[in-house]
């Protein structure tokens, strides 16, 4: 019998928002908007082939402090496709959706996985025009999940076509592979992951993303030029101890760096609440303190 689905999370997929698309270099974006303007922004970037719903029962629950959107990068959900998908071409589809949502000022940028990559990109390249970068079990030495699996030619590289919805739906499953108590989560970005097409259904993603040469992001993580803090789930076999210390050396020591007890890769899926607990405890830092020289 499948698990009663929580209040929490009925609260937050009910929560009202609205959805926006815009054109970045010749392809469209589209995005999620929660909270009122006026509000510091918050930007949630999912990771490779996912979408901007894997955050839809996370960010209601910053609004009352923040105006959180989170977006599809191109490739991805109900975003347009391109030819070639860079990191800093995904860095410049982010800071895209920060200029249309009108925040007052320089957002919070929070990225999982691949999306941790766009804000570790961001944070280099562009540090100057963000109030911080969050980045959730993003290896630095070793290639994002996603990726790694569609450089091998498993996982993303020929999705199936089903003949309905609940055939297509058994066959979703995390990348990498991982335990999750959390059905009704799992159920809810897999279903939000389908699109109907003339022969069935099939997944959103674009089975070329992985197709360009990976990025090492050593070099971002040791030029970031605002302030910076990395989770990790506690069992992820992405960013283990070992991965994580070093990631810890490379920045310096100089931020912190926060392991998500219980939690393996998708730890927002996982350990949502604790994630949620989590980058509240940050965000209130970051608002009620002064950042260190970012040199």
């Amino acid at each position: 019998m499948a698990d009663a689905v929580p209040a929490w999370f009925t609260r937050a997929v009910d929560a009202p928002y609205r959805e926006h698309r815009i054109p970045v270099e010749g392809t469209d974006i589209h995005y999620l908007d929660w909270g009122e303007a006026g509000r510091p922004g918050l930007v949630f970037v999912h990771g490779g082939a996912a979408h901007a719903h894997w955050w839809s029962f996370l960010a209601p629950m910053f609004t009352p402090e923040w105006h959180a959107v989170a977006l599809d990068l191109s490739g991805h959900g109900d975003s347009g496709k391109r030819a070639d998908y860079r990191h800093d071409l995904w860095a410049e589809e982010v800071l895209a959706v920060a200029r249309s949502a009108r925040f007052p000022g320089p957002p919070v940028v929070v990225g999982h996985s691949l999306g941790g990559g766009i804000a570790l990109e961001l944070a280099s390249a562009h540090g100057d025009r963000l109030a911080g970068a969050v980045v959730v079990d993003t290896p630095v030495r070793r290639p994002d999940p996603e990726s790694r699996e569609g450089a091998r030619g498993r996982a993303f590289r020929a999705p199936g076509i089903y003949p309905d919805q609940t055939t297509a739906l058994h066959h979703f499953r995390l990348v990498p592979n991982q335990p999750c108590e959390n059905d009704f989560i799992v159920d809810h970005i897999g279903k939000l992951s389908l699109r109907e097409i003339d022969a069935g259904w099939t997944w959103k993603f674009d089975p070329h993303l992985f197709d360009q040469a990976l990025i090492p992001l050593r070099d971002q993580l040791t030029s970031v030029r605002c302030r910076i803090a990395l989770f990790r789930g506690e069992y992820s076999t992405i960013v283990p101890e070992d991965t994580a210390s070093y990631m810890y050396d490379l920045i310096g020591r100089n931020a912190p760096f926060v392991s998500i007890p219980e939690a393996h890769h998708h730890l927002i899926l996982d350990q949502p609440l604790a994630f949620v607990a989590a980058l509240r405890t940050l965000l209130a830092d970051w608002e009620h303190s002064t950042p260190r020289s970012i040199l």
